[in-house]
């Protein structure tokens, strides 16, 4: 059985530094909504021969063709391109962000809370007429 010659550096660095190289992890390709469409008419105006020759000297493969033929005929030309992540917080932002929505919440209770106390309020100063009334009613009743 023979090693291919990669494996075999790999096993000498390993026995000699300890340290195991690996090669790099290759990157995701990201392809245009322009280059997408590009290569969608060309594969389409090619014969067949002519559309694996294509395929092969761009990398791609033919159901990538078909989705992204897919996706332009369903008119979804904005979904192709790669969506924007969202800028990160800064390091204190998220501290901030949760005090800020405890004060909120505290401020609405405080609302509540003031409401309230102002309808007791007022119920107090109706009941207290409905006991005037009621004891002047009693009051003209025993005489």
């Amino acid at each position: 059985m023979t090693l291919s010659t990669p494996t075999m550096e790999r096993a000498h660095d390993e026995f000699m530094d300890g340290e195991p190289t690996l090669p790099a992890r290759p990157q995701r390709r990201r392809f245009t909504v322009a280059y997408k469409l590009a290569i969608v008419e060309k594969y389409d105006a090619l014969s067949h021969g002519d559309k694996g020759a294509l395929l092969r000297r761009e990398g791609l493969y033919s159901s990538s063709v078909t989705e992204w033929r897919r996706a332009r005929d369903a008119g979804a030309l904005g979904g192709l391109d790669a969506k924007p992540r969202k800028d990160r917080a800064a390091p204190g932002r998220g501290e901030l962000d949760r005090v800020t929505r405890r004060a909120e919440r505290a401020e609405a209770k405080l609302a509540k809370a003031q409401q309230v106390i102002e309808i007791q309020g007022k119920v107090s100063v109706l009941l207290e007429q409905l006991l005037a009334e009621s004891t002047t009613d009693d009051k003209q009743s025993r005489s």
